[in-house]
């Protein structure tokens, strides 16, 4: 398996396993890059690091995970950002899925609800696989960026 960079962030409520799985991912040859929270704070806001991680995804062309206390924060801060496609895995199975069938490439997670085990396979098995190019799922990326882009020449 090829090692990717990792760009990593939470809020308080992800920080221990932010720590944790950034430990964990570099142990298994990955380039990870803490985007903060640098410390514990409690009165921190998630959108301020699924901003940094995302701008680094984007720039860097890599992968990101997101953590906050049930990842639901996270993701939808993360897919406000165009060219950004965050989802949340609770399993394996889910983060396969979001993988392969999505290519997405921000993996949000629950930090008080994931248990550090599951959360390490969780990581693990998406940053493994690739996108499997299938043209069912290729269509279906490409209407998502149709409207996307629709939306975005709305704003303008």
């Amino acid at each position: 398996m090829r090692k990717d960079i990792v760009y990593i962030g939470s809020d308080h409520a992800g920080f221990r396993m932010k720590q944790m799985l950034s430990a964990y991912l570099k142990s298994k040859g990955f380039e990870v890059h803490d985007e903060g929270a640098a410390s514990l704070d409690p009165d921190d806001d998630y959108p301020d690091y699924a901003v940094k991680v995302c701008a680094q995804v984007l720039k860097h062309k890599a992968k990101g995970i997101l953590l906050c206390g049930s990842g639901q924060g996270m993701d939808i801060a993360a897919n406000k950002v165009p060219g950004i496609y965050a989802s949340i895995a609770w399993n394996k199975e889910s983060a396969a899925v979001a993988k392969e069938h999505d290519n997405v490439n921000v993996l949000c997670m629950a930090g008080k609800l994931t248990k550090p085990a599951a959360a390490k396979e969780i990581a693990y098995t998406w940053l493994g696989l690739r996108f499997s190019n299938a043209a069912r799922h290729v269509r279906r990326i490409e209407k998502i960026k149709r409207i996307e882009g629709t939306f975005l020449k709305r704003r303008h």
